[in-house]
């Protein structure tokens, strides 16, 4: 077979112009059959607009030059934010099940239904996701967002499509489960489907890719095998985005805070005078009543001090969006007791006074589901000023325009609506909103999860500063990336809604105590190896 007919998708000249701003410029690229191209570069590159492409879509008003062609069959899509194409009205199984009738009615009636379950179970399996079928029951916002992307991989792959793009599919997740995608996006690839890897994640790319194209604002500055461009990068952008992950951490240990916490897996700290925030048996369900067979965390006890840093990790599903949740008040079906400097703090937001609102910020993993589409950013993360500190309006304006530029966000970003903005784009401004706040406890979920190496490392740059500026500011950062947990003082380790580790961060990520923390160390560790030895 020639290189021509193996190639399943290709890309020439892409020209997407959205509001005078080229958000892609010239770019070309090609998917083979049984093969993985990524591309890669900052948040706001272009990666997802190149990647759409393929699907034709656009985002409304697009000015589209240049050439997309597919080869005949579907084009299975897996999104950043995969809530975004789940139905909140219908369960995370309805649509698989759609899909499985419609391919089995060729069959006697009486072998459909089994052969629709089967074929269920299968893209289950394939997605990651072999216990799936007790999740199919639940609505989407009842699932994690590890969990949401794995039923829209398990959509795709029931669909069979004959070319896969899959944008950040290992964002948020876990170093276990991240293996088992990569090990499934391999698998796909093997079957002949051709993979068009949207990351940031550039160990995954190391180890899954076979080519991989480089995008700085919106052109292409080099391509080519995976292992040619990540070893001897000809181009300066190159370099710096491939710079390993731990070049671009911050290991300052001026600014890391005092450590402290219980090494002991279950302990429930006594109370204390300088406890900003205090969790007390927090155990969470979902809506329907507390049953400890549906119960998303069990008895999870937690102190956090003023300027500690305090890392969640664990599995997908493992409850650690959950508790972010319910210490932020947007999960109030639980019982325990969460206290913010030693009062009680209201289950619901909708019960919190402006100043226990603004006192605990939360920061989404999708920050898109969290911005009006008809406003622009800039007045969106100004009204937060506004609302719950009673800023005057200029004053608030002035206060927002400065934190979006602190966050990287320029002129383009502020006045533009959300749609516009990239998800790594949101999530910063997620964050300037949760500063501007001023906030006693802010709760960061996953939001360098989707950004690269150079962004990530201006955002956790931003929060050392803020922490250093605002010593009585607690940081809780939920996080499936262990290199990142290992800059905070305090680690909690979830698994299966249970906390099965918490101590120092030095001690329970180099000399953890619990089998599954082990596991999870153990995995961060295979998956560096696996792509440095690639």
């Amino acid at each position: 077979m020639s290189a021509a007919a193996n190639v399943v998708a290709e890309v020439g000249n892409l020209r997407v112009e959205v509001g005078g701003r080229a958000v892609v410029d010239g770019v070309s690229l090609r998917v083979r059959a049984g093969a993985v191209t990524a591309l890669v570069g900052a948040s706001g590159s272009g990666k997802t607009t190149t990647g759409l492409a393929l699907l034709g879509a656009y985002l409304p008003g697009a000015r589209v030059s240049g050439a997309v062609t597919v080869a005949d069959g579907l084009v299975g899509h897996v999104p950043q934010h995969p809530a975004a194409v789940l139905n909140p009205a219908r369960r995370a199984g309805a649509l698989l099940a759609d899909i499985a009738r419609a391919q089995v009615r060729h069959l006697p009636r009486r072998e459909r239904s089994r052969a629709a379950e089967a074929r269920i179970a299968d893209a289950l399996a394939g997605a990651q996701l072999p216990d799936g079928v007790a999740l199919l029951s639940r609505y989407p916002h009842q699932l994690s967002g590890g969990q949401q992307q794995r039923v829209v991989l398990a959509q795709a792959l029931l669909l069979g499509a004959r070319v896969v793009v899959a944008d950040e599919p290992t964002t948020g997740q876990d170093a276990l489960t991240k293996r088992r995608i990569v090990a499934e996006l391999a698998s796909v690839a093997r079957q002949g489907i051709g993979v068009l890897l949207l990351s940031h994640d550039l160990d995954v790319v190391r180890e899954l890719a076979d080519e991989v194209v480089v995008l700085k604002d919106g052109r292409v500055v080099e391509s080519g095998p995976v292992r040619q461009v990540a070893q001897a990068p000809r181009h300066t952008w190159t370099r710096e985005l491939f710079a390993r992950p731990e070049e671009s951490a911050n290991t300052d240990p001026d600014a890391r805070p005092e450590e402290g916490g219980s090494t002991v897996p279950d302990a429930r700290p006594e109370p204390e005078a300088d406890a900003l925030l205090d969790v007390r048996d927090l155990t969470a369900h979902h809506h329907g009543g507390p049953r400890r067979s549906a119960d998303v965390l069990r008895d999870v006890s937690l102190r956090i001090r003023p300027g500690e840093r305090v890392a969640v990790v664990g599995r997908s599903g493992s409850g650690k969006t959950t508790l972010g949740r319910c210490l932020a008040g947007l999960h109030r079906t639980y019982v325990g007791d969460v206290r913010l400097d030693g009062a009680p703090l209201p289950r619901s937001l909708r019960d919190r006074t402006p100043g226990q609102l603004a006192a605990v910020q939360y920061v989404f993993q999708d920050a898109q589901a969290s911005f009006d589409e008809h406003r622009t950013v800039l007045a969106q993360v100004a009204r937060t000023a506004v609302r719950l500190r009673g800023a005057d309006p200029a004053g608030a304006t002035a206060q927002a325009g400065a934190l979006l530029a602190e966050v990287g966000l320029g002129e383009q970003h502020v006045h533009s609506r959300p749609g516009q903005l990239s998800g790594g784009e949101l999530q910063r401004a997620a964050l300037a909103r949760a500063l501007l706040a001023r906030p006693r406890v802010l709760i960061c979920d996953e939001i360098t999860s989707g950004l690269d190496t150079v962004t990530r490392r201006g955002i956790l740059t931003v929060l050392d500063r803020h922490l250093r500026e605002q010593p009585d500011l607690a940081l809780v950062w939920i996080t499936h990336d262990l290199g990142t947990a290992a800059t905070a003082g305090h680690v909690v380790v979830l698994d299966a809604g249970d906390v099965v580790e918490q101590g120092p961060a030095d001690r329970v990520l180099t000399a953890p105590e619990h089998p599954f923390t082990a596991a999870l160390v153990e995995a961060s560790a295979g998956q560096r190896t696996a792509s440095q030895a690639r």
